[in-house]
């Protein structure tokens, strides 16, 4: 693997001076604090727009990763600033859990607990602690974790449900947004409670505490929603990942395929599986890990592109070319080449980087747009920052293949 077409020093551009600067110089609230909630397709910012739970953890995550990774001071203060924001106007301090969302004062908003949203809160703490070593803010974590166990695993059919209300009372809507069905579980949540629990399990093993009481009882989450998506969620018949299910797992809301999501859960299981560390664990998964990626591919367009996802019984296609769709099919078509030696992965994998290069990556403003239509026009509709457009996806793109390459 010594000729790798990647350029990392063009990587670490992207993910510095298009990405992390545009978060430093725009969106940071020096007046209410934390981050502003929303910046317009058009550049415009809201000031008083929703602060979203899930925007503030991604924030935090991307921050604490940059820091950790590239080694650089300034990304450690505005991941202290998330980190302190998300601790101070986020969590709960009388029922736990974190809120969906709070005004531009950091007063509470929507107060409902989103299994997702404590998913990535969990995520980004665990991503603050292993980059400082913060004893407390991994105590949070461990916090958030016990609160996932208490309130959204299933005992009876396994998994987890997707939200309660702040009493951690049932709700009758449960869904992430309008575009979602209204379904007890789902494939989404699932994939972002795997990826808190498989890095606060890597931030138990790196301090040496796997053998505790809390590590043993992480280990025992983290297989058992290994199990659930290889089990449960991994439609046997298309090898796609079916979105929506029932409390009993019955399948719901139709044969969409998500192929973003396809390849994203494709090395996030994969990952789950190597930080594990279980061996048969990591070989029943492998084979799976390959026959999603590979259903994936039915996502790919002549242009190195990915489309967002299609129902083949009813036709329909969204084939705009969202940015984190591309940003996880170069991470998730790599992790085949680096661990599986497959080189036309690794052809997916850069011409998908160049569609982002050529069509996603705005380098007069800064970030990427949303997404561009199948006919190449650019998505201004769309938020250029806000409750959905994170510094995640894009900035965990690059940090995946700095980190990855430079450990090969």
């Amino acid at each position: 693997m010594t000729d790798n077409p990647i350029n990392i020093e063009e990587i670490r551009d992207i993910v510095e001076n298009n990405i992390l600067r545009f978060w430093l110089d725009n969106m940071q609230d020096n007046e209410r604090g934390g981050f502003y909630g929303r910046m317009r397709g058009d550049g415009v910012i809201e000031r008083d727009a929703i602060k979203g739970g899930v925007l503030n953890a991604r924030i935090l995550w991307s921050f604490s990763a940059a820091y950790r990774i590239l080694g650089k001071e300034e990304y450690l203060a505005p991941a202290k600033r998330a980190k302190d924001y998300l601790l101070e106007y986020f969590f709960d301090n009388e029922y736990g859990g974190i809120y969906w969302s709070v005004d531009s004062a950091g007063r509470p908003a929507d107060t409902k607990k989103q299994f997702y949203a404590l998913g990535f809160a969990l995520y980004g703490l665990t991503e603050y602690a292993r980059a400082t070593g913060d004893k407390a803010t991994l105590d949070k974590a461990v916090e958030l974790f016990d609160t996932i166990e208490t309130h959204a695993a299933d005992p009876v059919y396994g998994g987890y449900i997707e939200a309660l209300s702040r009493t951690w009372k049932p709700l009758a809507d449960v869904r992430l947004s309008d575009l979602d069905a209204n379904y007890p579980k789902s494939q989404n949540t699932h994939l972002h409670i795997l990826e808190p629990y498989t890095n606060l399990y890597r931030c138990l093993k790196e301090r040496g505490q796997e053998d505790s009481d809390t590590g043993k009882r992480v280990e025992k989450a983290l297989r058992g929603i290994i199990n659930i998506f290889t089990d449960r969620i991994l439609n046997p018949d298309t090898h796609h990942l079916d979105l929506f299910f029932n409390m009993d797992w019955t399948r719901g809301a139709g044969r969409r395929e998500s192929y973003g999501h396809d390849i994203e859960c494709s090395w996030l299981l994969h990952e789950a599986a190597l930080t594990l560390g279980d061996n048969d664990v990591l070989a029943r998964v492998a084979p799976v890990v390959r026959l999603v990626a590979g259903a994936s591919e039915k996502g790919l367009n002549a242009d190195g592109s990915m489309t967002h996802e299609a129902d083949p019984g009813t036709g329909y296609v969204d084939d705009a070319r969202h940015w984190w769709v591309q940003a996880e099919a170069v991470v998730g078509f790599y992790n085949i080449y680096q661990h599986f030696g497959e080189r036309r992965a690794l052809d997916i994998a850069t011409h998908c980087l160049q569609y982002i290069k050529d069509n996603l990556v705005d380098y007069e403003r800064g970030e990427w747009y949303w997404s561009r239509d199948g006919y190449g026009n650019i998505n201004t509709r769309d938020d250029r920052a806000g409750f959905w457009k994170c510094p995640y996806h894009n900035s965990r793109m690059c940090l995946e293949l700095i980190e990855r390459i430079n450990n090969e």
